[in-house]
């Protein structure tokens, strides 16, 4: 068990999830945690545990991923997040840092999630510089259709239409509580910002291919809002891939931040 005198910090992080074989540590292959847990391991000397507030697949990239951990006191808020910002590979970056309270836990104290996909709808977007950073799409969609479709999405819903099968617990009912769904176009493309209180695996993924469906004429007007009722994922779109999503900000609770001294 842990130390009680240990001191807790949430590392707001930011990677490009390309070289990454996802956020969880994994034997064998390049992953987020794995790298993160060596910085700490040789800055602490000894073993320390890099707690995400979700797991990100591979090549998911994130501006805002909460990382929860606990350090022998003789670090501060700043200390840590500059030594470790030495000693990090160049595609992970620790943009903040705070001091916590020791019962803050990076998962479980985390009210909301937010996600951003970007589509890239114009010529450009096969460019080397920005492929890999969006679904390159590169034809046009219908805004007004995808915000049609996305107006259903706020509200408790089971999304089990919109999740990998067998990646939760068999009595888990899928449901989560989504605060913001829209679609809004920036230069070359569009992008869909999301905030619930959880995800499902591939959830945001499943979701924005099935409205590009819909905004490019392949699916009708109204097929998320049937999906919402259905039991399994038969009849959704396969997931958008990987690169578009980025992990954008992760919201805890005010009480459980310390002031920093």
């Amino acid at each position: 068990m842990e130390s009680p005198e240990l001191a807790s910090f949430l590392l707001v992080t930011h990677y490009n999830g390309g070289a990454f074989s996802g956020w969880q540590r994994q034997r064998e292959v390049r992953t987020v945690q794995g790298e993160m847990e060596a910085v700490l391991a040789g800055l602490c000397g000894e073993p320390i545990t890099a707690l995400g507030s979700g797991r990100t697949d591979a090549g998911v990239h994130a501006r805002g991923q909460a990382v929860g951990v606990r350090v022998p006191p003789r670090w501060s808020a700043d200390s840590i997040q500059r030594a470790m910002n030495a000693k990090l590979p160049r595609d992970i970056w620790v943009a903040e840092s705070f001091p916590m309270q020791p019962a803050f836990h990076a998962r479980f104290s985390a009210e909301r999630r937010r996600y951003a996909y970007f589509v890239g709808t114009d010529r450009g977007a096969m460019s080397p510089f920005r492929r890999h950073t969006e679904w390159p799409l590169g034809r046009p969609v219908d805004l007004t259709l995808l915000n049609a479709e996305a107006s259903s999405l706020p509200g408790t819903h089971a999304f089990r239409a919109f999740a990998i099968q067998g990646t939760a617990p068999p009595d888990d009912n899928h449901e989560c509580e989504v605060t913001l769904a829209r679609w809004r176009a920036v230069d070359g493309g569009v992008v869909f910002d999301i905030e619930a209180n959880r995800f499902l695996h591939h959830m945001v993924r499943f979701l924005v291919a099935t409205m590009v469906a819909v905004a490019t004429g392949r699916r009708p007007p109204g097929t998320i809002a049937t999906l919402l009722l259905a039991t399994d994922n038969r009849q959704t779109t396969a997931p958008a891939p990987p690169q578009g999503l980025f992990l954008e900000q992760v919201t805890y609770p005010a009480t459980l931040y310390l002031s920093s001294t």
